[in-house]
């Protein structure tokens, strides 16, 4: 039984985050507009899954553990992308691209820069998390947000909680996957929101 929950919490997972971003980049394709989406907290959210990603690597956990974070990471990168192009610029993503490739190598110098990484990690996504928020609260506007993307998010989110239990048991990374749950979770209720007021003021 755990065998199988497990075989489907990690296969689901990779199964979400295969498509996750793609609602929120056809949305944005959609409206032609990154409107509603913070730029800042789109490149938080990559820190914090680069130095995952880096973390997990480097302690040799489980490849199925962790598999979905090179997807993620090419689906935020092409959002980013799309956000520059509809800001007008793509050229300005550049600098962003090649502090992240650099990082990567950084990252695995000396065990303490990997450690501190992780532990700031939490830190890093929750705060990408809370600009999000801060954004929407500020314009009231959820524009090209997508609701679909970040209930994905909490559904794998969900997910890493119960694999982590089940094989690392590392309390760090369960702490990380229990405080990205709630938040995801709440973005995504002020996503609906304001999406419904603005249909009421229509």
């Amino acid at each position: 039984m755990e065998a199988a929950l497990l075989w489907f919490c990690n296969w689901s997972t990779l199964g979400v985050c295969a498509a996750l971003k793609l609602p929120q980049i056809s949305a944005v394709l959609a409206a032609r507009s990154a409107r509603g989406i913070s730029l800042p907290s789109l490149l938080l959210e990559l820190a914090g899954f680069l130095a995952f990603l880096r973390y997990q690597c480097y302690c040799e956990y489980p490849l199925l553990t962790f598999l979905e974070y090179p997807i993620l990471i090419t689906q935020d990168l092409l959002l980013l992308l799309c956000i520059f192009h509809f800001n007008g610029n793509v050229k300005q993503a550049a600098p962003y691209i090649a502090v992240f490739v650099s990082s990567w190598f950084i990252l695995g110098l000396q065990k303490w820069i990997i450690d501190l990484a992780m532990n700031l990690c939490t830190f890093i996504s929750a705060a990408s998390k809370f600009v999000q928020l801060q954004h929407l609260w500020k314009t009231r506007d959820s524009g090209a947000v997508s609701a679909l993307t970040w209930s994905l998010s909490s559904y794998t989110c969900a997910t890493r909680i119960i694999t982590t239990l089940m094989t690392t048991n590392d309390f760090t990374i369960l702490i990380r996957f229990v405080i990205m749950l709630a938040l995801n979770i709440w973005v995504t209720a002020t996503v609906l929101r304001y999406r419904k007021t603005i249909k009421k003021a229509e």
